[in-house]
């Protein structure tokens, strides 16, 4: 049975329309038609795919993780690269052979050295009356004070609101996130490359992260360690301690 087909039987079965799964996914309907077809060309990418493939199966109610792995057997998982790319040389080298030296150039340039040495030797010959010495002067040295060094300046500790959690995904790769919130109603997110995306919850969330190596993790300024490079659900409660624990 194909991902597509898993995800619509799913869909029918929860009694979903596609506009329906539209509204919670925030994905547009002739995107999931696509999928539920297995056309994943409307998507974008690899990255986006699986990103779509995941949300639309945790509305209908299906585990989105064998659908991700089938599709990576299908697609390639992500960062592959063929063998060819990797031993292949980006531009062609190119070896130039050594030119040939002509005799004729060799005689003319060891005669101009004959000629320029015989110059010289005659002009310091004609030079060589002893000079007047000169007076050397002599300036006293003035030593540098060292400057005084600067005490290195001490940031103050942020401090974070009790009963509150401030979360913060700065994305050092492109890396789909998505926010669960008390409710139940998941929000997907695209982090880019470069950029920060900040909550502040006063009620238990959960995370999901769809590339933990390509992200930093802070949750009131505590950085979250995730050693894994699969997908992972983190569950977020300002209430309780610790704050942060594995879905």
């Amino acid at each position: 049975m194909s991902i597509g087909d898993t995800l619509a039987g799913a869909r029918r079965q929860a009694g979903l329309t596609l506009t329906q799964v539209s509204r919670q996914t925030r994905i547009r309907e002739s995107i999931i038609r696509s999928i539920e077809q297995d056309d994943f060309s409307p998507c974008g990418g690899d990255f986006y795919a699986r990103g779509h493939i995941r949300s639309i199966a945790e509305v209908v109610g299906v585990d989105p993780v064998p659908l991700i792995r089938e599709y990576d057997a299908a697609h390639g998982a992500p960062g592959s690269m063929r063998a060819a790319q990797i031993f292949e040389p980006a531009t062609p080298i190119k070896i130039r052979e050594p030119r040939r030296l002509h005799m004729g150039r060799v005689l003319v340039v060891a005669l101009l050295a004959v000629i320029g040495f015989g110059a010289y030797h005659l002009v310091s010959t004609r030079g060589s009356h002893p000079a007047a010495t000169a007076t050397a002067t002599v300036r006293p040295v003035v030593t540098a004070k060292p400057k005084a060094s600067a005490k290195p300046s001490v940031k103050p500790t942020p401090t974070f609101p009790k009963g509150e959690a401030v979360i913060k995904v700065t994305a050092k790769q492109d890396c789909w996130v998505g926010l669960t919130d008390a409710s139940g109603k998941q929000t997907p997110y695209y982090v880019y490359a470069g950029q920060t995306k900040t909550w502040t919850e006063k009620q238990a969330v959960s995370l999901v992260i769809g590339n933990p190596p390509g992200v930093k993790l802070t949750v009131n300024g505590k950085a979250e360690q995730m050693n894994t490079v699969q997908v992972v659900t983190l569950n977020i409660n300002p209430k309780s301690s610790p704050l942060v624990s594995l879905g």
